[in-house]
């Protein structure tokens, strides 16, 4: 499969059929979003908690395309009120088959308002998933979150061969939680996440990288815009 970064915490998988996830989508308005870059296909979004960082393009990309939307079921139920079609509700521990691809939502430790007509609504709880593909392979998708000792249950559970984590610091876990939950883990990769974005996120892969020297981890920092395969 094929994974571009399109800066913060948005990323776009395309599988080998086509099929392409876009998981929070935050794309106008996004500093780190790489320039002249174009969405041109999406089929499913995952939406791992309500902050405009993580939801801003949810509802004019659902109307572009009308992709299966996979939220927490609060959440859902805030986008079918804003006219999004094809949302597909769930909740931490559940799994459901989206396209091709399993999806279980795991806990995470953060916060979901949602900012809506100057005021915060109830979006439910955050969240983060566990995609499993056709060929056996899974991915752990942390969305926003500190490092939970529970971890180490998503490891035993779902054997993740590449994780993506948050090390910005301030709004998530910096490089020194990520380095605990990358042992937590086991992660052969890590691909980090949600940095650089604005000055106050101050993390960079380079520090995660200095940590994780006794681990058998791969620190896996990838530019905006650039398909990488894995």
């Amino acid at each position: 499969m094929e994974i571009t970064w399109l800066g913060h915490g948005t990323f776009l998988f395309r599988l080998p059929s086509g099929h392409v996830i876009l998981m929070d989508p935050w794309t106008d308005g996004n500093p780190a979003y790489p320039k002249g870059y174009q969405i041109k296909r999406v089929d499913t979004i995952c939406i791992t908690h309500g902050h405009f960082d993580h939801v801003h393009d949810a509802i004019p990309l659902a109307q572009r395309f009308s992709p299966e939307v996979v939220a927490i079921f609060e959440t859902c139920d805030w986008l079918q009120s804003k006219g999004v079609a094809n949302t597909r509700p769930m909740n931490k521990g559940g799994s459901q088959k989206v396209g091709e691809v399993t999806v279980t939502m795991t806990h995470a430790v953060h916060s979901c308002g949602i900012l809506d007509d100057g005021k915060i609504v109830y979006g439910g709880e955050a969240a983060g998933y566990v995609l499993r593909f056709v060929d056996g392979r899974a991915l752990y998708f942390a969305g926003d979150t500190n490092v939970f000792s529970d971890m180490h249950l998503i490891e035993q559970l779902y054997h993740p061969e590449l994780v993506i984590l948050p090390i910005g610091d301030l709004f998530t876990m910096s490089p020194r939680e990520a380095a605990v939950a990358c042992k937590l883990l086991r992660a052969r990769k890590v691909i980090p996440m949600h940095f650089g974005t604005f000055p106050a996120l101050t993390g960079r892969p380079e520090q995660l990288g200095e940590l994780v020297t006794d681990l058998e981890t791969e620190v896996w920092a990838l530019e905006p815009g650039e398909a990488v395969e894995w």
